[in-house]
């Protein structure tokens, strides 16, 4: 199977899989997809928070970014993304915020508007078709004609959706295989957390969940409310679990309550993922856990 972005991945989940196009009521999606844009970049090394002891008087989303290997990744999204984070690097660096509106064209500074990455669903989406997961058809929508991508190869989507309910409906200290990428790259706990955490966060689960029965599905979406809660903190896991805590999709689902068996199981993926990381102080993981803050107030921001 074509080793996948985390873009790649959350645009596939949201996609219909006959259809071939994203939901039109979903405002998230785009948003989130630059969020991991930077989350990409993190994990490969190729950017993270800037490593000054000062940074900790400002907030996770307000602390600065830098380039720290602008190798490229071979993907032309990264790779336009790194240029342009290493062109600004030379005259100020941006914090975390700031980089999410840049690259997303929210951004009130007309000067800025250069940074904004153009047509991302688009190009996803054909870069799918180049790597065989996707197919192009044209669909007539009353007076205009588009261009859709149905789901060609389903088998891919199919390990996707697999990895996420495996996750998500976990309820033992260790990380179940089938919630990893079966490719050996690195990070892959961290890699399972973020795919959960911004395909929540897009809005996309929904079709993820689509196997399990209503309370199953409910407890998932709790489940990945907690786990976020736990990664978009920093230190990992220094944020609270708590059923009772008010979030911004949480609110909206029943109160199920969170036995002990589910606290247990945040807390493996925590110790997992620490496990992963270069030091306590791997300024990567924790741009990480600084864009995940930005994504989980997104209902907010639109």
């Amino acid at each position: 199977m074509p080793k996948l972005t985390f873009m790649e991945e959350v645009l596939l989940l949201g996609l219909k899989d006959k259809q071939g196009y994203l939901s039109f009521w979903n405002d998230n999606i785009s948003y989130a997809l630059r969020g991991c844009i930077l989350i990409e970049l993190g994990l490969r090394r190729r950017i993270a928070l800037v490593k000054d002891p000062n940074r900790r008087r400002l907030l996770l989303p307000e602390r600065l970014v830098e380039v720290i290997n602008d190798r490229q990744t071979g993907e032309t999204i990264l790779d336009e993304a790194l240029k342009l984070m290493r062109m600004q690097q030379a005259t100020k660096k941006l914090s975390v915020n700031s980089w999410v509106d840049l690259l997303s064209g929210e951004t009130w500074n007309v000067m800025k508007i250069g940074f904004q990455l153009k047509q991302v669903r688009e190009r996803l989406a054909k870069g799918l078709v180049d790597k065989g997961v996707l197919r192009t058809e044209k669909r007539n929508f009353l007076l205009f004609d588009m261009a859709t991508h149905p789901v060609a190869d389903v088998r891919t989507k199919e390990s996707i959706i697999s990895r996420v309910v495996s996750l998500l409906t976990s309820t033992t200290s260790a990380v179940p295989p089938s919630a990893l990428d079966i490719n050996g790259v690195q990070c892959r706990t961290a890699r399972a957390v973020c795919l959960a955490c911004t395909a929540y966060t897009a809005s996309v689960l929904d079709n993820a969940f689509g196997r399990l029965d209503y309370e199953a599905r409910e407890l998932a979406f709790q489940r990945c409310d907690e786990i976020l809660a736990e990664f978009m903190v920093w230190p990992f896991g220094s944020g609270s679990t708590d059923a009772g805590t008010p979030r911004k999709r949480s609110q909206s689902r029943i109160a199920m309550g969170s036995d002990g068996s589910g606290r247990e199981s945040v807390l493996g993926l925590v110790s997992e993922v620490k496990r992963e990381m270069v030091s306590d102080e791997d300024v990567g993981f924790e741009l990480v856990a600084g864009v995940l803050e930005v994504l989980s107030k997104l209902d907010s921001l639109l």
